[in-house]
């Protein structure tokens, strides 16, 4: 993810260009933090590289998370990730081939909190998961107060939709606890654009290369 602190960065098209050469191919942003035309010229930089587009929502209120959906369609990027306000963001992207994936569970705060049990959680995941136009889960999962690994566990299990695990990865035994579990994928911003990931630099190809490892 092109992001600090759930917030796009400003020097997200730079990033953008390591991270194509570095061989990644699945690229996102938030919803916050640069405007709309930037994010725009985001989006078709990651397309025209060969990758798949991701917009997370960490909007909290009801009409900012609509106007962010509605930026999604604009932008016409492939994924849309978080959010809670499904039944107002299921007819917006109808028709639009974008995969939808909102969050599971109560989300409060910025950057976004999970709150709930294992049992709470995992019961919202499987409601969510049922419905026509969700595609997978965008789960906050060390954004909890739970066990994560069978928070991880419970939420897979809950679905055979997609899960990705989001937020707050920063070493390789988080990656290894996600693939145990059984998640589809993983995102990673604020740790590999701080050099916090453990890698032979701080620099983001070497950040890139360490995680590209782990996989």
């Amino acid at each position: 993810m092109l992001t600090r602190h759930d917030r796009t960065v400003p020097e997200a098209a730079g990033h953008v260009a390591t991270a194509l050469a570095a061989g990644v191919r699945h690229i996102g942003f938030k919803d916050v933090g640069l405007p709309l035309p930037a994010l725009r010229d985001l989006g078709r930089m990651i397309k025209a590289g060969g990758a798949a587009s991701y917009l997370e929502v960490v909007s909290l209120d009801r009409a900012s998370e609509i106007m962010s959906v509605r930026a999604a369609v604009d932008l016409g990027v492939d994924y849309l990730l978080g959010g809670t306000h499904v039944d107002d963001a299921l007819p917006l992207l109808r028709g639009t081939g974008i995969r939808y994936y909102p969050f599971p569970g109560e989300i409060a705060g910025h950057p976004s909190v999970l709150h709930g049990s294992v049992e709470e959680i995992a019961a919202s995941a499987r409601a969510l998961a049922s419905r026509d136009g969700v595609d997978g889960l965008d789960l906050l999962a060390y954004r909890s107060g739970v066990d994560v690994p069978a928070l991880m566990t419970a939420v897979c299990g809950a679905t055979d939709k997609p899960v990705i695990v989001a937020g707050s990865i920063d070493r390789p035994e988080q990656i290894e606890a996600v693939r145990r579990a059984g998640a589809a994928g993983f995102t990673i911003g604020t740790s590999a654009l701080d050099g916090r990931f453990p890698a032979r630099g701080a620099a983001l190809e070497a950040q890139l290369e360490a995680i590209a490892a782990c996989i």
